[in-house]
């Protein structure tokens, strides 16, 4: 007999989306510090479901300290990974099941409304942030240990990240509780369990690592982490990201106000993205004034320049405007290919001739 599959929403179904996404995105999102009872109890539960043995728990304040544990320990001493399969018997063909009950135009879009802008904001965001930091500290701290460590892929393969988990429960969730979809209930169990109750999870046979939440998470209005002066993310411990409206930033950068940012950053500053925030906040007048800027050009109150430093993609060109009756200056950016003041001046306004216009106001 073939099953009957979903093919459209009734109105009240629609509507409940934003409930759901809004409570996983506060279960993803919460900075409240795990409990270990409850956190071993759903580790448990999980193993003996894949009919593992219970195994040694091991907590940590943050995802560094649990890599850097296990980076400087590697051996056969925890056992086989055992993420993929957790992943697979538990999460996969819960998945499965329930989408077999839905048509694959109407699956796409529960997933457009519900499930990717959480993973926009937390896996593009938060989680891959958080792993870059991690990325950054484990390499340049011990770089010989690392290497050999990333080769086996624990850190990508073997992890189970509690606001993926999150992610997907918010779509799961919806089809059982809105659409009475069927499933195995028991795996949907473990499943909020897990997600619940820990933070990121590296399961071994025989040693599971689970990690806290982090203790201050800030985001701007457009859902991208920031914060200035201070961390963006930070866990128990002292682990921190600092980022810039969705740009994650240096230490040295992120722990001052961009009002202290320093201009000659940009002539050391490798990462393309980093130099264009630094750019933006420091501001091109007091970039032209801290790095020499040279003068190419300049036509009544208008001067061409350029910074002939490699700070950006292309060569930085920009002119200033000087206000006659005030004295403020004005800086704006113009492209690489114009000769003289007057030139950047059409292009500022348009194609206009300066001479077409007035330049006093």
């Amino acid at each position: 007999m073939t099953q009957k599959q979903f093919t459209e929403l009734t109105p009240e179904q629609e509507a409940s989306i934003p409930l759901y996404r809004e409570k996983w995105r506060a279960i993803a999102l919460s900075t409240e510090p795990i409990n270990h009872e409850q956190a071993s109890a759903a580790i448990k539960k999980a193993y003996t479901f894949i009919g593992q043995q219970e195994p040694q728990i091991i907590f940590f304040d943050s995802p560094y300290l649990a890599l850097n544990y296990f980076a400087e320990r590697m051996g056969g001493e925890f056992g086989s990974e055992i993420g993929g399969q957790l992943k697979s018997e538990i999460c996969s063909e819960l998945y499965r099941k329930l989408t077999s009950q839905i048509k694959s135009e109407l699956e796409n879009k529960i997933y457009s409304k519900l499930y990717n802008p959480l993973y926009d904001q937390i896996i593009e965001q938060l989680n891959n942030q958080i792993h870059n930091q991690l990325h950054s500290l484990l390499h340049s701290k011990m770089i010989g240990i690392f290497n050999s460590f990333m080769e086996r892929q624990f850190y990508h393969r073997n992890k189970i990240v509690s606001e993926l988990l999150a992610c997907n429960g918010s779509w799961v969730d919806f089809c059982i509780s809105a659409l009475n979809l069927e499933c195995d209930l028991a795996k949907w169990e473990i499943m909020q369990l897990l997600v619940k109750n820990c933070g990121w999870i590296y399961p071994c046979e025989k040693t599971c690592f689970v990690c806290d939440r982090p203790r201050i998470l800030r985001f701007d209005s457009q859902q991208l982490l920031h914060a200035e002066a201070e961390p963006a993310v930070q866990y128990a411990d002292g682990f921190s990201v600092y980022a810039h409206h969705g740009i994650r930033l240096p230490e040295t950068y992120g722990k001052l106000h961009p009002q202290q940012w320093r201009s000659q950053w940009l002539l050391t500053e490798e990462n393309a993205e980093v130099r264009r925030v630094l750019i933006q906040q420091i501001g091109y007048t007091r970039i032209c004034q801290d790095l020499q800027a040279i003068e190419l050009d300049s036509w009544q109150e208008y001067t061409l320049l350029k910074i002939d430093k490699n700070l950006d993609i292309e060569p930085i060109y920009l002119l200033k405007m000087t206000c006659p009756s005030t004295g403020y200056l004005h800086t704006l950016r113009v492209p690489p290919d114009v000769t003289s003041a007057r030139e950047a001046i059409r292009w500022v306004n348009w194609g206009t001739d300066p001479e077409e216009f007035s330049v006093q106001t």
